[in-house]
Parts: C-alpha cells; sequence; structure tokens
C-alpha cells in the first residue's frame, strides 16, 4: 500500500455502533471515513445494495446486530448479502455490539463499577446482551452509572437515559476504555470481523488509500 492508510466509509444502526466502528477501524491501523445509517436495523439493510455497490471502488464496513434474527450469523449474512462486493466488510455482532464490549471483562467491569466475575466467559452465547449491561448496572457500585443505564421505573424503555453516552464514553477512552484486540479472544463474531478488517486494509479495492 506504498504506506498510505485506507480509507474505510461505515454504516451502522445507531451512535454506539458507530463509536465501534470508528475503534475498530483505527485498531487495525486504518482511517474512519464517513459513517451512515444511524437510523436502525431495517432501514441500514434496505441500503446495503447501494453500500455494497459502493463497495467495488473503496473499502466499506457494515455492522448491524444479530439479535434472534438467525440462530447464527453465516445464514444472515448470506441472506442479507448474497454477492458482496470486492471491497466490503459486511459483519454481525453476536448477538449485539454489546457483547464484543462485554468481551473486555477486565475493563468494562471497572468502568461499570462491578466484579469481573459477573461478566460472562462467552458473551456471544448470552441471548440479550443490552439486558445484560443493564442488569450489571443495576449493582454498580457507582450511584452515577446505575442511574445513567438503568431505566427509570415506569419510564417504559430498556435502558437508562444516558445508556448510549456512557458506552461511547468507555468505547472512546483510550486510556481505560475498550480494547478490540483483548475483546476479540472472548468474542468469536468480534474476532471474524477484526480479521476481515485487516485484510482489507492490506488490499483494499485498487490496491491504494481511499
Amino acid at each position: 500500500m506504498s504506506g498510505h492508510v485506507p480509507v474505510i466509509s461505515g454504516a451502522v444502526e445507531g451512535i454506539v455502533d458507530e463509536a465501534v466502528f470508528r475503534r475498530m477501524v483505527r485498531s487495525v491501523r486504518g482511517e474512519p471515513g464517513p459513517v451512515y445509517g444511524k437510523s436502525g436495523k431495517r432501514s441500514l439493510l434496505d441500503r446495503l445494495p447501494g453500500f455494497n455497490s459502493a463497495a467495488r471502488f473503496s473499502p466499506w464496513l457494515v455492522l448491524v446486530d444479530l439479535d434472534q434474527d438467525a440462530d447464527c450469523a453465516p445464514p444472515f449474512c448470506t441472506a442479507a448479502l448474497p454477492a458482496p462486493s470486492n471491497g466490503m466488510c459486511f459483519r454481525v455482532a453476536v448477538r449485539a455490539v454489546e457483547s464484543w464490549l462485554l468481551a473486555d471483562r477486565d475493563r468494562f467491569a471497572s468502568f461499570l463499577g462491578v466484579s469481573p466475575a459477573r461478566l460472562p466467559e462467552d458473551p456471544d452465547d448470552h441471548p440479550n446482551p443490552k439486558q445484560m449491561v443493564v442488569n450489571l448496572a443495576r449493582r454498580s457500585r457507582s450511584r452515577d452509572m446505575a442511574k445513567d443505564l438503568v431505566p427509570r421505573e415506569g419510564s417504559g424503555r430498556s435502558e437508562g437515559p444516558a445508556y448510549a453516552s456512557r458506552l461511547i464514553e468507555f468505547i472512546s477512552d483510550d486510556r481505560r476504555g475498550w480494547r478490540p484486540q483483548v475483546a476479540a479472544r472472548s468474542s468469536d463474531s468480534l474476532a471474524r470481523c477484526l480479521r476481515s478488517l485487516r485484510r482489507l486494509v492490506r488490499s483494499p479495492p485498487g490496491g491504494a488509500a481511499q
């Protein structure tokens, strides 16, 4: 690549996923480019053919949660994007991007104010990682953390008022925050994503930085 750093465009479901995208791209020595979507999963999948067309000419990472849409990621990926372009890295977080945060057990436990022993050893197997994060926050030693991440009684919400901003704070902290390479040791879906990203950085479409 003649020393050039490829710019990787992205599309994600929401603002927490955008922070994850940026952190991962930098962790494999790429440069995060424009990030599209951020309007939910259905909208993202509807626009996927257009992103895939753009990936014929420049590198892209499109990131979605598996949720409960399939038993595992491969059939979901094939159904959503049967013919990915050369520059497309279409990856699925099993079962949600929170699994990837939980996989960095020591750092995330410290951030939440709980014991690392309370975090799962294999977060990809947990059916509802977002709910797990909220439940962990209920046990936090920090009242502010609990207040921010746990929904108020009667609110009808699944997470607290500062859930997204708190997770973004953790993801973006260079000194004490999320470590994708460490988390990948406990999350197969994250490890696969990072491997695909490294290949994309090494061999972007056209063989040069965009």
